[in-house]
């Protein structure tokens, strides 16, 4: 059984999360956000965007918690969950990608974000068709997300011993990645070959 209710408890945490990216740019990006060199100047900055996103993390794990422990899912907030999670990532990326603007974090951050809009997109197009089960969240989407949350939480840290270390997280998230996309597009197929 399910509420109608809109703002109840998970979808004001997931509203909350999305609120949370207007801070987390303006903590990345107020002046002065960057040294001439590109690197970032201050370590508390880092700190703080680090605390920022691991909260954004939390409230992903705790809306869902609480609305399956309440009894409080919604239509809305199964909607409007993964689209937080998905815009919070997709700041984050960007951030890094200007902090490190390398083929390896551009690449990386290309493949994660058009991954998420494929998905996305084949998704609502498998609803039309009345077939959204067959491209729900798989268990290899589920570690793909542990994987890119830890190496972007690793990356905002900006502690330099660590960053060979979130280089091998973010790329097993890319590998996971393009698995689970192979997935979803293996269960649309069916229906794909048909167009």
């Amino acid at each position: 059984m399910t509420t109608g209710n809109i703002l109840n408890l998970p979808n004001i945490l997931t509203l909350a999360r999305i609120a949370l990216i207007p801070v987390f740019l303006a903590v990345a990006y107020w002046p002065p956000a960057m040294e001439v060199n590109g690197h970032h100047a201050s370590m508390t900055r880092h700190l703080i965007l680090t605390g920022i996103f691991v909260l954004a993390a939390v409230t992903d794990w705790l809306d869902g918690y609480l609305a399956r422990k309440l009894n409080q899912s919604s239509a809305f907030g199964r909607f409007l969950d993964p689209v937080a999670d998905k815009l919070m990532v997709a700041a984050a990326l960007v951030v890094l990608v200007q902090w490190q603007p390398t083929i390896a974090m551009a690449f990386a951050a290309i493949v994660i974000i058009s991954r998420e809009i494929t998905v996305s997109a084949l998704r609502e197009w498998m609803a039309e068709l009345g077939a959204r089960t067959n491209v729900a969240v798989s268990t290899v989407g589920k570690y793909k997300t542990a994987f890119q949350m830890i190496a972007i939480t690793v990356f905002l840290v900006n502690y330099q011993p660590l960053e060979m270390i979130a280089y091998i997280l973010l790329y097993a998230a890319v590998i996971l990645t393009l698995w689970s996309m192979f997935i979803y597009l293996k269960a649309a197929w069916p229906y794909l070959k048909q167009l």
